[in-house]
């Protein structure tokens, strides 16, 4: 009798707590119910139908599509949230501060194609990896000697055949337009940066032929780029083309015009004009290509 009344007893208390934790969930969830009922209340007040905002933008489109003015039919949504209806009318664009967003000006203009410059001047040098990736060559240039110098650069210096042959192909380039021997360049290179773009001096000099870009604005400026660039390895390459290029014209010689890149005003350059024809003999015997000049 006792074990009986203690069952009933325990169902009853279970049943009490079934309900209590259904009573419990049945309020919440009419808490939450009523909030989103709430909710969806305020905004059907408060914003005006999709189908008016799609017509109301694109009004603005047409009308600021078309130059000089115009009347283009605009949905009011100041009266579609007064009245609740989708009456419209007419709206006169006549000067571009009457707009609802800001006209590109010549200089806005400017910016951004100069932007597009640097960006399609960086896919210019994906395109010359895929180049030389895919046939490796310099004109004038035998296959053996090209691919010896390649080798020689890759292998000393430790990058990729791919960007080796890119740097090259590019220096070759450079060099021949700016009447400079090519492999002069690369020696250059090999000193100051050790074939590094990204490589800087504690004096602020940048990229692969450590270039002072707070000196030399001009230069990447005659390029159409920004100093930003010389970490750029094409741009590099041509600004400190053009560097050497004016040196070797200012000093009467290469001894002279070396002095001058690495800074130096007196009559000793610390042993750089030394280090780079060193170089530029070594790198001349591994190609097998003769001295430009």
């Amino acid at each position: 009798m006792i074990s009986g009344n203690a069952s009933g007893a325990a169902l009853r208390i279970s049943l009490r707590r079934f309900f209590q934790l259904a009573t419990e969930v049945f309020r919440l969830g009419i808490g939450y119910l009523g909030l989103a009922v709430l909710v969806a209340a305020i905004l059907i007040a408060s914003v005006p139908p999709l189908r008016v905002q799609a017509q109301y933008l694109h009004g603005l489109m047409v009308a600021a599509l078309k130059p000089g003015g115009l009347r283009a039919p605009l949905y009011d949504v100041g009266s579609v949230l007064d009245a609740g209806s989708s009456a419209h009318g007419e709206a006169t664009v006549t000067a571009a501060d009457e707009l609802p967003w800001p006209i590109l000006t010549e200089e806005d203009i400017e910016a951004a194609q100069q932007d597009m410059a640097e960006v399609l001047s960086h896919l210019q040098f994906t395109r010359v990896l895929a180049d030389t990736q895919a046939q490796f060559s310099i004109p004038g240039v035998t296959p053996t000697q090209a691919e010896a110098l390649r080798s020689y650069i890759a292998r000393k210096y430790r990058i990729a055949q791919s960007a080796a042959g890119a740097l090259i192909a590019t220096v070759f380039k450079v060099g021949r337009e700016m009447d400079l021997d090519p492999q002069l360049l690369l020696a250059v290179i090999a000193i100051e940066s050790r074939y590094n773009p990204f490589a800087e001096s504690h004096m602020g000099a940048q990229g692969l032929m450590q270039v002072m870009t707070r000196v030399h604005k001009d230069k990447f400026a005659a390029l159409g780029e920004g100093p930003l660039a010389a970490l750029h390895p094409l741009v590099n390459i041509q600004v400190g083309a053009k560097i050497l290029y004016d040196c070797i014209a200012r000093r009467g010689s290469i001894d002279g015009g070396l002095a001058c890149y690495v800074g130096a005003t007196g009559p000793g350059d610390g042993g750089y004009g030394a280090k780079v024809k060193a170089e530029w003999r070594r790198i001349a015997l591994a190609s097998g290509i003769p001295v430009e000049g």
